[in-house]
């Protein structure tokens, strides 16, 4: 048991963090990041998801104090934190962390917009938040061993415990209101596994929203006075006690500031489960570099680890309904990179995903739990391939990182093809450079609003 509360730790370090104690390499990760979250944020604003909940937002109303990606509605920060969110996340396409636990850090940006843009921050505040929301979510990642996924609780049960001290740095909140609003915000935002299980839902998406959300009206309850859970983590009947014994409380305490962990975030190629990418890129390798037809293929063995055949592999990923299925069905994703030799939106269009070749194209897809594998992840994240072909010949790819890791990193290039590829549609090239401009620049940005005013479709 540490001396000190964990949360108050945490809280005294987001209090002292200035933008001065940040590095030239960590800055521009968090432009990078701030870049890839800002693109799947206006190619997701069009989702269903999205235009339900704006109808919603709309129609409620709200002081007018933060811009909503796209849209340019405004309304005040709790909403907006919760529109601008959804946004980022809901094509699954946004930047992923995966130790013990996954979790999509850059979920937590829109705190800090809302928030930062209700108060007249600056870009290097927004750098800064982006900057703190990486580094304690990375090492929620890490701490829990086994993962809280296996202990029946979804990721975004980690992002409650780290967005109202994102929220609270841009309220300038003190150590005292940043410890009570970790407190408010973890007593009621834990959320099940079972978003992520079997026939997917919009919620799915829309968990780790809610909880930057709750982060965001945890800080200004704070900031009022309210009082907070301090023990949160270690205290009787708090997360830990929960989680189980035997935790190193180390790991989410030592070295903060000694160098940033949002060096080590991956970001996604392709829009689909974590799990999923790195049998996407060995099946493409194999299509492209031995020019398979997908008509030739007869079999497809994918080898990967325990926890991707239980989350991905089950009876309702063979047949998906939704995009939310889709895009978290190891054999339809594998498929439709056979079928298309891409996997882009474009594949989790809703007649893509009945087109009944492909459904019975993935019918021929085994995916299997590999043990050599499973010894190797998560240091790896490794996968095989095999596909067979009508004229009896079998091929075979291993990948053992997906393109973004950081060990096969996306280069500013590939971050700016992704981009235009999600705005191309609605999107002139003027605007999409202005917003690329800002963010490279964004030390230089005098306030959030500017920034959000210029992500506005035309």
């Amino acid at each position: 048991m540490p001396e000190k509360a964990i949360s108050r730790i945490w809280a005294e370090w987001v209090h002292g963090l200035k933008f001065e104690d940040l590095d030239d390499e960590t800055i521009y990760h968090a432009k990078r990041i701030l870049y890839d979250a800002m693109g799947c944020a206006l190619g997701g604003h069009r989702a269903e998801d999205c235009e339900i909940s704006l109808a919603v937002i709309e129609h409620m109303g709200g002081n007018p104090e933060a811009t909503l990606i796209a849209t340019g509605f405004e309304t005040n920060a709790y909403m907006a934190s919760l529109a601008n969110a959804l946004m980022v996340r809901v094509m699954d396409f946004n930047d992923i962390y995966w130790k013990e636990d996954p979790s999509h850090p850059s979920d937590i940006i829109p705190a800090a917009l809302a928030v930062g843009e209700r108060q007249g921050k600056s870009g290097k505040d927004l750098i800064l938040g982006v900057v703190i929301g990486h580094e304690l979510e990375m090492r929620l990642c890490e701490f829990f061993k086994p993962g809280i996924r296996e202990r029946g609780w979804h990721h975004a049960s980690l992002t409650q415990l780290v967005s109202p001290l994102v929220a609270g740095k841009m309220l300038d909140l003190d150590p005292d209101q940043m410890t009570n609003a970790v407190g408010i915000s973890g007593c009621h935002n834990f959320s099940l596994g079972a978003v992520a299980a079997g026939k997917l839902t919009m919620m799915k998406n829309t968990v780790d929203p809610m909880a930057t959300q709750s982060g965001v009206m945890a800080a200004l309850l704070a900031q009022k006075g309210y009082i907070g859970t301090e023990l949160i983590f270690e205290g009787k009947e708090g997360v830990c006690q929960q989680m189980g014994e035997g935790f190193d409380y180390n790991e989410l305490t030592e070295g903060l500031g000694d160098s940033f962990k949002i060096r080590e975030c991956y970001y996604k190629a392709f829009p689909t489960e974590f799990l999923t990418q790195s049998p996407v890129t060995a099946a493409l390798k194999l299509v492209k570099e031995k020019d398979i037809d997908w008509k030739d293929v007869t079999g497809v063995k994918v080898h990967t680890i325990a926890r991707a055949v239980d989350i991905l592999a089950d009876p309702s990923k063979y047949r998906p309904t939704s995009k939310e299925t889709a895009d978290h069905s190891m054999p339809y994703c594998v498929g439709a990179a056979i079928m298309d030799r891409m996997i882009t939106p474009l594949q989790f269009k809703p007649e893509k995903i009945s087109n009944p070749e492909l459904l019975a194209l993935i019918q021929k897809i085994e995916v299997v739990a590999d043990k050599k594998l499973e010894e190797e992840f998560p240091v790896m994240q490794p996968s095989v391939v095999d596909i067979k072909v009508k004229s009896g010949e079998e091929f075979s790819q291993r990948v053992d990182y997906a393109k973004g890791d950081p060990r096969e990193p996306m280069t500013d290039d590939d971050l700016r093809d992704k981009f235009y590829g999600l705005t191309a549609e609605f999107m002139k090239d003027d605007q999409r450079n202005k917003i690329h401009e800002m963010i490279f620049n964004m030390e230089n940005v005098p306030t959030i609003k500017e920034f959000m005013k210029a992500m506005i479709v035309k």
